[in-house]
């Protein structure tokens, strides 16, 4: 594990999320008329504006007002920055921004994966946060215990069961991944699933299970995919990853086994790959590796850089 801390892409927030005073309406109905800032949430998209290279959010003045027409839903409220409080509002009920007056004039929608390598930590991390938050709330509208209709509380971190005899509380759920860079000396395992770029390798990665810890995921995960047995599991650092739900946890280990068996069902190919030789081809056309703004990556690059 590092010395000092990682922050990887989405994480680094600055926001005070003030938690213990979600439960207080008067308390948050206070911070929205005091100055606060709505960013727009439109069908997985955010609203930036300025040049491509360097994106800025856009938020609205709640005071406005013209914007309730068009919300699918109460503000979720987010935290708090200095004296401001933001909160972010689902406008998907427009067919089309660019054909609104309003929204059109503000800036631009864009998918966040687009927008995730030029966004400075900040924004990364708010947005990541709205975007997990909505995708939701658009999942959870109906009670998963009784099938009842479900409304919001707690500033639209909880959605409660509207039906008294089951009153079931909802929370946000966040789906833990283990993504593991498994090496030998001076050569790693990487592997492609069919629906990947032509030439794009990748670590290791895998939901975790019941009842499973960890470290028991990686050694799954690793025998599953690749045939090979691990030991030395190290954690590395984490990602949220709002794609929809879930924080990759990066690992380290070392290969015990070393013939590679892969699941054809899962991936296209697995193979060993030397530390030189990734140094001396990766970004050609006939090899690439993760983008920059994914853990994957990080994993990567830390090794070959020892």
């Amino acid at each position: 594990m590092p010395s000092s801390p990682i922050v990887n892409t989405f994480a680094g927030g600055a926001l005070d999320r003030a938690a213990i005073h979600r439960k207080n309406p008067d308390w948050i109905a206070a911070r929205f008329a005091q100055g606060a800032r709505l960013l727009p949430y439109w069908r997985g998209k955010h609203l930036v504006t300025g040049p491509r290279e360097a994106p800025v959010p856009v938020w609205i003045d709640p005071a406005e007002g013209w914007w309730r027409d068009h919300a699918a839903a109460e503000p979720i409220f987010l935290g708090v920055d200095g004296t401001a409080a933001w909160f972010a509002v689902d406008l998907s009920a427009v067919e089309e921004p660019k054909e609104h007056a309003r929204l059109s004039a503000l800036g631009a929608y864009v998918d966040l994966r687009t927008l995730s390598p030029t966004l400075d930590a900040a924004t990364g991390s708010l947005f990541a946060y709205v975007r997990g938050l909505m995708l939701w709330h658009e999942r959870h509208r109906f009670c998963g215990v009784c099938g009842s209709a479900t409304v919001v509380a707690e500033g639209g971190h909880v959605r409660h069961c509207a039906n008294p005899a089951c009153a079931t509380h909802h929370f946000p759920r966040t789906d833990p991944v283990v993504i593991m860079l498994i090496t030998d000396g001076d050569r790693c395992i990487l592997g492609r699933q069919p629906k990947f770029p032509p030439g794009f390798y990748s670590c290791l990665a895998g939901f975790v299970e019941p009842a499973e810890s960890l470290e028991e995921a990686v050694a799954r995960e690793s025998l599953e995919e690749a045939g090979v047995t691990v030991t030395d599991v190290r954690y590395h650092s984490s990602q949220p990853w709002p794609f929809p739900a879930s924080l990759m946890l990066g690992f380290t280990a070392r290969a015990t086994s070393f013939d590679l068996t892969p699941q054809p069902e899962e991936m296209e190919d697995v193979a060993w790959f030397d530390r030189a030789w990734i140094r001396a081809n990766a970004g050609t056309d006939a090899f690439r590796l993760p983008p920059r703004d994914a853990i994957a990556r990080r994993l990567l690059d830390d090794w070959l850089a020892g």
